[in-house]
This record gives structure tokens, sequence and C-alpha cells, in this order.
């Protein structure tokens, strides 16, 4: 399990840096941020977590739900 963080530490490691040699077009200024691509799916990402949480939450039954 170690090493598969470790895997992914540095291939996000590798994207964001990547952004230092390639140019791309943006279509809004916060885009131009460093890192913006990352900060944004890792936000994203944090947000689906706790929206389904709270779906969870909502839809949770009692364990003898079906019981007679």
């Amino acid at each position: 399990m170690r090493r598969l963080w470790t895997v992914f530490v540095v291939i996000l490691a590798a994207s964001v840096m990547a952004e230092l040699f390639i140019t791309r077009e943006a279509h809004f200024a916060v885009e131009r941020l460093f890192a913006f691509n990352a900060v944004y799916g890792y936000i994203a990402c944090a947000l689906l977590v706790l929206v389904a949480k709270a779906i969870g939450l909502v839809l949770k039954r009692r364990d003898t739900y079906y019981d007679d």
C-alpha cells in the first residue's frame, strides 16, 4: 500500500512539474495559476466524497429495516 501511495505522489508531482515545460491556452484567468488543475481536481474529489457521505446519512436505514 505504501508503494502505491508513493507511485501516486510521484505521478502527481510529475504532472504538476510538467506545467513548467508546456504552454496551454487558458479560457479563464484562474486557469493561468500554477498547478490549478491539480488543486481543482483535489477540491472536486474532496467535495464529491463529502456529498456522498451526506447522501449516505440521508439514505441510511436501520439494520432491522426489512425485518417483519
